[in-house]
């Protein structure tokens, strides 16, 4: 494998992971601290959850297609 397919591969599993742990950190915040914080009704924590099953979809899209950029190496 050349070093740019390496860093290539590298660069993205770094995007995935920031994604994730960045949703998760947000969905968390929203959900359990600033959403009851400011008195939102429960249909804005629905609201959040869809935000975060969108943001961890796009990471299983992005880790789908790392483990294919694995594969062709």
């Amino acid at each position: 494998m050349d070093k740019d397919r390496e860093h290539a591969i590298a660069r993205k599993g770094r995007h995935i992971g920031i994604v994730i742990a960045v949703t998760m950190v947000l969905w968390l915040g929203m959900t359990l601290f600033i959403g009851p914080a400011m008195g939102l009704p429960g249909r804005y924590a629905l609201l959040f959850d869809f935000a975060a099953l969108a943001g961890f979809i796009y990471a299983g899209v992005n880790i789908f297609q790392l483990w294919r950029m694995r594969q062709d190496s």
